[in-house]
This record gives structure tokens, C-alpha cells and sequence, in this order.
């Protein structure tokens, strides 16, 4: 269970660092083609791994399908909202719409896989909800000026995306569990499910729409940068929650995951040198306490 929620915390940092290397790239390219691009590269590396470690062959037949489903959702609408909401609402707000996969997971993970939280997890979970919820609604002072802090386009809409991507996570992870707990490789799982979002993605640049089209020229800057967001962010990353997801409960697992908003408060303060408002270290405080009591129960 420790090394679980370990992952699952290990997987919130991946995502914090992934999701700041991922602004400029995804605001250029645009969310569609920056996260078509971003799942090829790492389902390209993922399968060469999960060859040479020989996961193939822990992914049984039945599965398939249920992780296609779940691929489909996590991880080709899912991670396509994500990034369209990053894209118009910056990092900070669009991490408390992300860190909505925590109780959505719970809830699901109640009613489809009968499973229960108990009092204290219960308690520590809700704190680390509300202390995602404060770092991020109260995270901002007025005299912050970052091109992160500015709004993109329309904000109903980046706060659709952002909440969409929280649902899509939250149910992606959900579907996938029963076959992690046949014993899935975590790797091998990963990769069939980034293989789908990719393949779906790749599908829709045959839509003639503009939006499914790259705005700006490749090179190996941006490149460079696409790929090394993806390696850490979903190939370590989405990696690490389903490793924690074969061995923990779901709402526990989501719920450590959700800790990324906190996470990033000290990554936007050191590169933006701009510092956090008091209610985000208040916030973070509320959800390390909660983090440490569903780590002892």
C-alpha cells in the first residue's frame, strides 16, 4: 500500500512537471496536434519498453477491448481537454477543474467496483480535496502579472475542457483497474492505451477542420519540447497511477494524483518569480496533513 501511494503521489509530480513544459508547446501548436504528437512519441517509446521487458504477454485477450475503452476516454479525450483547457485558462485554474478526477473516482469506484473508504482515509482525503481547492481559488494575488495567469479565449469554455478532462481521467482509470488487477503490466497497459488515444487522434486530422491542423512549423526546439512533456507527464506519469491503481484503492489513488495543483505552486513560483498568495500555502499545508493521514491509515 505505501509503495502505491507512493506511485501515486510520484505520478502527481510527473504530471506537475510535464503539464509546465507543456504551456508554450500546446498554445503554438494547439491542443489538438500538440497531443496527437505528444501520444505517438511516447507510444513509440512506451512499446519499444514494454517489448524489450516482454509486458506483452501479462495483457490477456479479454482485456483488450476494456482498455481500448479506456484508452479512448482517458487518454484521446481526455488528454485533448486537458490541454485545451491548459491552453485557454493557464496551469492554475485549470488544475483545480483537473483535481475534480478525485471525487468523481471515488464515486465511481463506489458504485462500479464496490469499493469503500474508510472514516480516516475518508477525512484525509477530503483534506487533500480542499487544500487543492484553496491553493488554487485563492493562489493568485492581484499584482500577478505572468502571461500564465492570462485567460486564452473564452473561459466557460476552458472551464468545460478542464472539467471534461477531470471526468474523462477519472473514468479512463476506473475502467482500466479490473484488468490491472489481472495482472496487467503497468507498462504494457499504459502503451495499448496511449497506442488508442494516438490512433484516434491521428484518425480525426482526416476531418477536414482547421482545428485538427498544426498552427505553427516543427522544429526541433518544439519538438524536443512535445517529447520531453510526454516522456515525463503520461509515459512516467500515466505509468506510476496505474502501477498505484493495481494495488490501491481508486478514490485513495485519484486522491493522491489530485495533489498536482500544490505540487506546482512552487514550480510557477520559482519560474514566474512571482509568489504565491497566502491562501495557497495555506491550502498546501491542509493538503500535506491530509496526504499524511492517508499515508498512516
Amino acid at each position: 500500500m505505501l509503495i502505491a501511494n507512493l506511485a501515486a503521489f510520484g505520478a502527481a509530480i510527473a504530471w506537475s512537471i510535464g503539464s509546465l513544459i507543456s504551456i508554450e508547446p500546446a498554445r503554438k501548436l494547439g491542443a489538438f496536434s500538440f497531443t496527437r504528437l505528444r501520444m505517438t512519441i511516447v507510444f513509440i517509446i512506451l512499446a519499444i519498453v514494454t517489448t524489450f521487458l516482454s509486458g506483452w504477454q501479462s495483457i490477456k485477450i479479454e482485456d483488450l477491448w476494456i482498455l481500448a475503452i479506456s484508452g479512448f476516454i482517458g487518454i484521446s479525450l481526455g488528454d485533448t481537454a486537458l490541454f485545451a483547457g491548459l491552453r485557454r485558462i493557464g496551469p492554475r485554474r485549470n488544475s483545480i477543474l483537473f483535481a475534480t478526477n478525485a471525487p468523481i473516482s471515488a464515486i465511481l469506484a463506489y458504485y462500479f467496483l464496490d469499493e469503500i473508504l474508510g472514516v480516516g482515509v475518508l477525512i484525509g482525503c477530503g483534506m487533500v480535496l480542499t487544500g487543492v481547492i484553496l491553493s488554487i481559488i485563492f493562489g493568485k494575488r492581484r499584482d500577478q502579472i505572468h502571461q500564465w495567469e492570462k485567460i486564452d479565449g473564452n473561459l466557460l469554455l476552458g472551464i468545460g475542457f478542464g472539467l471534461m478532462a477531470g471526468f474523462c481521467q477519472a473514468a479512463g482509470a476506473i475502467i482500466a483497474k479490473p484488468a490491472l488487477e489481472n495482472g496487467a503490466d503497468p507498462i504494457a497497459v499504459s502503451t495499448i492505451r496511449v497506442g488508442i488515444g494516438a490512433f484516434c487522434l491521428i484518425l480525426a486530422t482526416l476531418v477536414p477542420d482547421k482545428k485538427t491542423k498544426t498552427k505553427v512549423k516543427m522544429n526541433k526546439n518544439l519538438f524536443g519540447r512535445v517529447a520531453l512533456s510526454g516522456v515525463i507527464g503520461m509515459g512516467l506519469g500515466m505509468t506510476l497511477l496505474l502501477f498505484a491503481l493495481a494495488r490501491e484503492n481508486a478514490g485513495i489513488v485519484m486522491t493522491l494524483s489530485s495533489t498536482m495543483p500544490v505540487i506546482i505552486l512552487p514550480f510557477i513560483w520559482v519560474i514566474t518569480r512571482e509568489r504565491p498568495a497566502i491562501g495557497a500555502f495555506i491550502g498546501a499545508t491542509i493538503t500535506i496533513i491530509g496526504t499524511g493521514l492517508i499515508f498512516l491509515l
